[in-house]
């Protein structure tokens, strides 16, 4: 039997320009709410706008990305969302201003949500029906390795040379996610839809259940990007803290050849299940952490756990459109999933002032469990409507 190519060249290049656009995200994500209250003076409610700004700007784009690609072409709007981001990322080190800067990072979002949308609907296009777990699970983990380098260079950059020299090195990690796409070399395929056909584009149905289910479970996630170093701080592991998405990206590496065959051969139950108890158990782990062997054992656990769930629900949410409402589809899938994210840090950063950061870690242990029920329930109602 004939294997399906996997790693042909535009595949090849849409995964590294992902990794430099990611790199980019969590390079200014972990830096911009410091410089917000170090360098401008802002209130800490003024930082936080910078990512809420951000990702609800690539939140609002996402809806009305996938009737442009079928209007302009896949690759004109790649091109086009790479050239937004590239330039807000440049504009940066040119302004001195908070509210400037907010602009600006308002329209970094909008390039973001373009991006993210296109690439990831490139790729369901680009890897065989046969391999589409393996495929995804390996164009997702240029993402999971950006959230490793993307946020050690940024507080490194930032920390040794200053705000400037950070804004310009962002801005070259910017350019080459530009490049990369402009030389993926996708074939235009321009397609012109009629008023009705661009009203119903907007969302796909079909991924809306396993879209509410990857945000359940983002919530609880969000808890570890937002407060992760403060919490390595209260149990006396900061030098080790930088270290924990490394580890993450480590057993990513080791696992990611092993889960995506997997999924395709065995269905996606075979590994969500397995995926999710796991990840509860990491989270209870990094609760009850207070060395560094315990420490580095939930990373691996939540590495393992996190790092399929993923993958598998954006997986399932393409497959279970026709081709050509892909675009729609992980839209709709990203768009819900970062509201997901966005209502976890909210929520992570309220109960964290009232309660310690293990005791919300063991919260979100059993809180991922409770989301078995809602993963079955998405999967039943998907049988029931391919059943019908």
């Amino acid at each position: 039997m004939k294997v399906e190519r996997l790693w042909t060249r535009p595949f090849l290049m849409v995964c590294t320009a992902n990794f430099f656009l990611f790199v980019t995200y969590y390079y200014l994500l972990v830096t911009l709410p410091t410089a917000a209250l170090n360098h401008f003076h802002a209130p800490g409610s003024i930082a936080g706008l910078f990512t809420t700004l951000f990702l609800g700007a690539a939140i609002v784009i996402r809806p009305f990305v996938s009737s442009w690609m079928m209007k302009f072409g896949k690759r004109s709007i790649l091109i086009a969302s790479l050239v937004i981001f590239f330039a807000a990322s440049f504009l940066y080190g040119w302004f001195d201003s908070v509210i400037a800067l907010l602009v600006l990072r308002f329209l970094h979002g909008i390039g973001f949500g373009m991006a993210t949308t296109v690439t990831g609907s490139i790729v369901a296009d680009l890897v065989p029906d046969a391999r589409k777990g393996e495929g995804m699970g390996y164009f997702i983990m240029s993402a999971n390795l950006a959230m490793v380098a993307g946020p050690f260079l940024g507080l490194t950059i930032f920390g040794d040379y200053g705000l400037a020299v950070m804004f310009w090195i962002g801005a070259i990690f910017s350019f080459a996610a530009l490049l990369l796409g402009w030389l993926t070399g996708l074939p235009e395929e321009p397609k012109i839809e009629s008023n009705v056909e661009k009203k119903q584009a907007v969302f796909e149905k079909s991924a809306i259940p396993i879209a509410i289910t990857g945000a359940f479970f983002a919530v609880a996630y969000s808890s570890i990007l937002s407060f992760m170093a403060v919490f390595a701080a209260q149990r006396g592991l900061s030098d080790e803290s930088g270290y924990f998405f490394a580890v993450y990206a480590a057993v990513l590496l080791l696992t990611r050849p092993f889960t995506g065959r997997w999924f395709d051969q065995y269905g996606a139950n075979s590994i969500i299940f397995p995926a999710i108890v796991l990840f509860a158990i990491g989270m209870l782990t990094l609760g009850l952490s207070n060395s560094t062997i315990v420490f580095f054992i939930a990373a691996a656990c939540i590495g393992i756990g996190w790092g399929t769930l993923f993958p598998s629900f954006q997986t399932i949410a393409v497959q279970r459109c026709i081709p050509k409402r892909r675009p729609a589809a992980t839209a709709t899938f990203l768009s819900i999933f970062d509201l997901g994210i966005g209502i976890g840090s909210f929520l992570a950063g309220a109960l964290a002032g009232v309660m310690e950061l293990g005791t919300l870690y063991i919260g979100c242990s059993i809180y991922i469990i409770s989301g078995l029920a809602l993963y079955w329930r998405a999967q039943k109602q998907a049988g029931q409507r391919q059943a019908a």
